[in-house]
């Protein structure tokens, strides 16, 4: 099923609320979603939903390919189709048929998440040949950055992409989305990828680990897997350590651990496949995991290191334990002031990266 128009809606208003200014822009938009067809079918007119992807490099340079059809350098993207889950969903996948990307290479941006960072409006020609009348896209945009330092040879659909170009964000070929790239420089809207979701390693200082074993619903990261407590950055949190402590307070209300201490930086990979740079926090308590309230998951529980490996873990999570449990300072001593926060490197050191999809 494709994404639903309550779905799609909210992800406009959210974006509204960002841009309030562009309500009456996107009237017609509004009017889709209030009327009875699907919204995201190119059946649906006199308009309806699209997705691009506004991949960005290091360099602050976004990929532009050439369209065959039109002739326009434009960001990868197209329709929504039956399969995608979401409208970001729709967009990552238009940008690895298109240019030969993989979920894998791109990762979320701290700026905006996966909320749109622009929707722009432009009308369609009709087509005789596809028995297509002229019709409105309502192109909802998301921003993505490469994960690597240098940008992946592209594999370029060659029924629909004629070459490919990276552009400074103000050579960018669509006036709002220029507009924006250039407005969220100045936030740091740099192309270099740094942790969007935060973790926390729950020890009690004598060896055990607390565990959450997860959902097995749709769009629960590794369902029916122990794994860490946390989630995802939203746009009202003021640092990741923020961001975990709400994560605690909505799964497990009541469970505070103290001295919460960056300790390792995660690669994760979605639902969607994309790379999720997670933040761990090593936090103490020993409190009675069946006495807490668990709001999201199924189970809450100790866990001793020789135990790992008889559980279904979430990959590299045992490992991670282990590092941490064969620290002295770590589980026994006070919280190490020195660590490097996440996404901060000291010089000479390379970062410990543990490969854990969440």
């Amino acid at each position: 099923m494709p994404p639903s128009r309550s779905d799609i809606r909210a992800t406009i208003e959210t974006y509204l609320s960002r841009h309030a200014e562009e309500r009456r822009s996107l009237e017609g938009l509004l009017a889709v979603l209030d009327g009875a067809e699907e919204p995201s079918s190119r059946a649906t007119l006199p308009g309806h939903v699209t997705c691009s992807a506004v991949v960005i490099d290091r360099d602050r340079r976004v990929l532009h390919i050439g369209h065959r059809v039109t002739g326009l350098l434009l960001c990868p993207g197209g329709h929504v189709e039956a399969g995608d889950r979401t409208l970001l969903t729709a967009a990552v996948r238009e940008v690895c048929e298109e240019a030969g990307l993989r979920p894998g290479d791109l990762c979320l941006t701290p700026q905006f998440l996966d909320e749109p960072i622009d929707v722009d409006v432009h009308d369609i020609d009709a087509n005789a040949a596809k028995g297509e009348a002229a019709h409105q896209h309502f192109d909802v945009r998301f921003a993505f950055y490469l994960t690597a330092e240098q940008p992946p040879a592209l594999a370029l659909q060659d029924e629909e992409v004629a070459g490919a170009q990276w552009l400074p964000y103000a050579d960018v070929r669509s006036l709002t989305l220029r507009a924006k790239l250039l407005d969220a420089e100045a936030d740091g809207l740099d192309g270099r990828p740094e942790p969007v979701n935060a973790s926390a390693l729950i020890h009690d200082g004598a060896g055990r680990y607390l565990l959450h074993l997860r959902d097995d619903r749709e769009g629960i990261w590794e369902p029916w897997v122990l794994a860490l407590l946390g989630g995802g950055r939203t746009r009202g949190d003021a640092c990741l350590e923020a961001t975990l402590r709400r994560e605690l307070a909505e799964e497990v209300p009541g469970l505070e651990p103290t001295e919460l201490v960056p300790f390792a930086v995660e690669e994760a990979t979605s639902v969607d496949g994309l790379a999720v740079p997670v933040s761990v926090y090593a936090g103490r308590w020993s409190g009675d995991a069946e006495a807490v309230e668990l709001r999201e998951g199924v189970l809450l529980k100790w866990f001793t290191v020789d135990t790992l490996d008889r559980l279904r873990l979430s990959p590299g999570l045992g490992d991670l334990i282990r590092r941490h449990a064969a620290d002295p300072l770590s589980v026994e001593g006070p919280p190490d002031t020195a660590r490097p926060v996440p996404g901060e490197t000291p010089a000479g050191t390379v970062p410990h990266v543990v490969g854990v999809h969440l």
